[in-house]
């Protein structure tokens, strides 16, 4: 972040954003600095009554305007968000890093990402075609692709931005109107991102309603409502089966990437060089509060002692820092509460066994102390039933295991409830895509790490989720297939 926001952050409470107007809840909440812990601004808390506004104005404005039928009027909608969201690019980055807590590269890298996905849907609107086949003889049938209705969004606060355009393209592009749940953890990021859909002039009333909620029970009735068919949701695994149990009554679909634990396998012949940076920043990118964060690190024996050597050099010299120190390398948590929690689970790992290679962890008796600060823990198992190897911890925290064999390999990454991501490392030409074929993952890099493409599918195995986002099937949450028959006949009318 190249300028301190906080001193020209407005003392008035942000508002919420429905049918294209600011709309205040009345009841107000405050926005901290994780980093530092000082106040930054207040914001209106949005719950019930805002979401029962929001689904009221996306309703009329699904069934009263063009917007489900106007090809041409989505995809400029797309296009001119993507511009003005390049528009606004150094204020995002800006807010992102003081209020989430990102370092500025990494809020870049986030804000970056949504132009190109806003385009990309663009283009995909008017791509988008049914199908038509004259079955017999002068006997018709069509399939015809149509919005659902009205989408719920519900974004997490880890990365807020990215991550509510990532399902709030394809929902547009589909001709869906939208309702969207943004986190009270970002309510000066979320309230930004208002007044740039308000600057797009073309965009209708109501197509795009948003509201900030500390709690739940806005994002409930969006679940619950028998207005609102779809749900895309960015979460925890245990929410998303609250979620499906309270939605089942309207048969309400779901699109949901929710927990990982992603295993970077690491064979013999891997190159160390490449790949220990790799899986350093696969721990501390976000501070570790990433869903492909490489929490577990699974490592061949020939090896082991060097890769442990050269990451563990590499964890312990990361520079843990503010957004506003050009030099840090890894901001905070999102609060005091995550060091806590994050704490706790690191010593519950140490109490049943895990061998500490380096002990990070909470900072004091330092300015940085005040703020969410942990730093980077690496913790060597045995035991992979323990919580550390099986559960998902959302911190820079990582466990190494040693295999032998590639079978021992494939069994110990696919050993787990979760399956949203996996990297594998060799030079060998063929191992890596063989061991690829056999996990149970949505995405696997060869080689590499986080590396996401509009253009192709993400999303989980097993309890990581329900469908896709990104890619041509992140659609199928918001369209509906309707076929028509017709029997025209044959020869003169």
């Amino acid at each position: 972040m190249s300028k301190d926001l906080s001193a020209n952050l407005s003392s008035e409470p942000k508002l919420n954003w429905i049918n294209g107007e600011w709309v205040d809840s009345r009841t107000y909440r405050d926005s901290y600095d994780p980093a530092t812990g000082k106040l930054i601004g207040r914001y209106a808390d949005g719950g019930l009554d805002t979401a029962v506004q929001c689904v009221s104005s996306a309703k009329a404005a699904f069934y009263n305007s063009d917007w489900r039928t106007n090809r041409q009027l989505r995809a400029q909608v797309l296009n001119e968000l993507a511009a003005a969201f390049e528009n606004h690019t150094e204020e995002l980055v800006g807010m992102l890093s003081l209020e989430n807590g990102k370092i500025a590269a990494e809020a870049r890298m986030e804000v970056s990402g949504v132009p190109p996905k806003l385009r990309y849907y663009a283009a995909l609107v008017l791509t988008q075609s049914g199908r038509a086949l004259e079955t017999t003889a002068g006997s018709f049938s069509m399939v015809l692709e149509e919005p659902v209705g009205i989408a719920g969004i519900i974004a997490p606060w880890n990365s807020p931005v990215i991550l509510m355009i990532r399902s709030l393209a394809p929902a547009l592009a589909a001709g869906c109107t939208t309702v969207v749940k943004m986190p009270g953890q970002t309510a000066q990021v979320n309230a930004l991102i208002c007044e740039i859909f308000h600057s797009v002039n073309s965009l209708p009333k109501g197509v795009i309603n948003q509201f900030t909620e500390s709690g739940y029970e806005g994002a409930a009735y969006l679940v619950s409502s028998p207005d609102v068919p779809s749900i895309s949701y960015t979460g925890s695994t245990a929410t998303g089966k609250i979620m499906m149990k309270n939605g089942a009554d309207h048969l309400k679909r779901f699109g949901f990437e929710l927990g990982g634990k992603t295993p970077m396998i690491v064979f013999d012949d891997a190159d160390l060089n490449k790949a220990i940076p790799v899986l350093a920043k696969a721990v501390t990118l976000f501070a570790g509060q990433f869903c492909m964060t490489g929490s577990r690190i699974l490592v061949q024996n020939n090896i082991a002692d060097p890769l442990i050597t050269g990451l563990t050099q590499r964890l312990s010299a990361i520079r843990v820092g503010p957004a506003s120190d050009l030099q840090s390398e890894m901001g905070p948590l999102i609060d005091k509460g995550s060091t806590e929690r994050v704490d706790g689970l690191v010593e519950q790992a140490i109490a049943s066994g895990a061998k500490v290679l380096l002990r990070g962890g909470k900072i004091t008796g330092s300015e940085l102390s005040k703020g969410a600060f942990y730093k980077p823990v690496l913790l060597q198992v045995t035991d992979h039933t323990l919580s550390i190897v099986q559960e998902e911890t959302f911190g820079p925290v990582a466990t190494i295991q040693v295999f032998d064999t590639v079978e021992q390999a494939i069994m110990l990454a696919n050993d787990n409830k979760y399956g949203l991501a996996a990297s594998v490392w060799s030079t060998n030409v063929d191992l890596p895509l063989q061991v690829s074929r056999r996990l149970d993952a949505g995405t696997v890099w060869i080689n590499n790490w986080a590396r996401i493409h509009d253009e192709f599918e993400e999303g989980g195995f097993k309890m990581s989720g329900l469908g896709r986002l990104n890619g041509m099937a992140a659609m199928h949450d918001f369209i509906q297939f309707k076929h028509i028959h017709h029997e025209a006949g044959v020869g003169q009318p």
